[in-house]
């Protein structure tokens, strides 16, 4: 019989980030500070004028809380803007999840404060969505114009 060696458990958490129709999901591990998004660097993320947004989380905590792990980002659905909020939020929860399951929860704790006071939508999700078009009018909520004569 052939003996199966157990592999040495990898610490990793797996966290998403939705902005309206486009949802990141971030898978953090331990390594050496390497942040890739859809297989990409951080720092080549179009168009350049989102990537400071992208890049958020990394420039309020510091590189020194990133330098102990490797995060890779997939991101689907949505338009270009709102995929740079959705992989922004799920680069955030996916530090903070990370610290709460394998470092300590005291750090977590910074961490969460650091990013809820200088952005409460790093951490939760904006419930806000594309209302749908109903009958009557061309949108949503305008009718079509009403004439009597």
């Amino acid at each position: 019989m052939a003996t199966t060696e157990a592999k040495p458990r990898v610490n990793a958490v797996q966290v998403f980030g939705r902005k309206k129709n486009a949802v990141a999901v971030a898978h953090c591990k331990a390594g050496k500070g390497v942040i890739r998004l859809n297989g990409s660097p951080l720092h080549l993320v179009e168009p350049r004028i989102l990537r400071l947004k992208a890049a958020e989380p990394v420039l309020i905590l510091g590189r020194e809380r990133f330098q102990n792990v490797d995060i890779r980002v997939r991101v689907k659905g949505g338009g270009y803007t709102s995929q740079v909020y959705a992989v922004r939020q799920a680069i955030a929860k996916s530090l903070v999840a990370y610290y709460q399951k394998f470092v300590d929860e005291q750090t977590k704790n910074e961490i969460k404060a650091i990013l809820g006071d200088y952005d409460r939508t790093l951490l939760v999700a904006d419930p806000r969505r594309c209302e749908p078009k109903k009958a009557g009018g061309p949108s949503a909520r305008a009718r079509y114009q009403k004439s009597y004569r």
